[in-house]
């Protein structure tokens, strides 16, 4: 393998380990700040399919890491609404008006509140930073809106995702 073939695999594990402990530190500190039983990043890998790569727990049985969502409820008409940068702020899933599947799939991860916030990357949406509340309703605050939009934004502009 010639320098320059080896320089490239460099950058690319050091790019990877940038992203890494980025994503790790945001979720981490997210969690931390909101008081919740988890923070997630879930990382969309093809259109409209994705799995959470990270997560951030208050204790490890909230742990759904490698989970996929519902396809069957994910489609390109809410895509679209996260790529125009939607975030939606559920204080409790048994109250709130969403499709059967939804509700089914957030009750599977032990969920009862949900905070979505989209990762886009150059208009791409390229995941979700999802927040959740799993023994409890919750009212979410503005701020803490607010905290998980600054979040994302921070992942979306940095290097090693931007370029990804």
């Amino acid at each position: 393998m010639s320098d320059l073939g080896l320089q490239k695999i460099l950058d690319r594990l050091s790019a990877n380990l940038s992203r890494d402990s980025l994503v790790q530190k945001t979720t981490d500190e997210l969690r931390e700040l909101l008081i919740v039983d988890r923070v997630v990043l879930y990382y969309f890998f093809r259109q409209w399919s994705g799995r959470v790569t990270f997560e951030s727990l208050s204790e490890s049985k909230f742990s759904i890491l490698g989970s996929t969502g519902p396809d069957e409820c994910f489609n390109g008409e809410y895509a679209a609404l996260y790529e125009a940068g939607r975030c939606r702020a559920i204080a409790d899933i048994e109250l709130e008006p969403i499709q059967p599947c939804h509700r089914d799939y957030l009750r599977t991860m032990q969920v009862r509140a949900n905070l979505v916030v989209p990762i886009l990357n150059q208009r791409r949406l390229w995941g979700l930073l999802i927040a959740h509340n799993c023994q409890s309703p919750r009212p979410w605050l503005a701020s803490e809106i607010k905290a998980m939009q600054t979040g994302a934004y921070n992942l979306a502009v940095a290097p090693s995702i931007k370029n990804s």
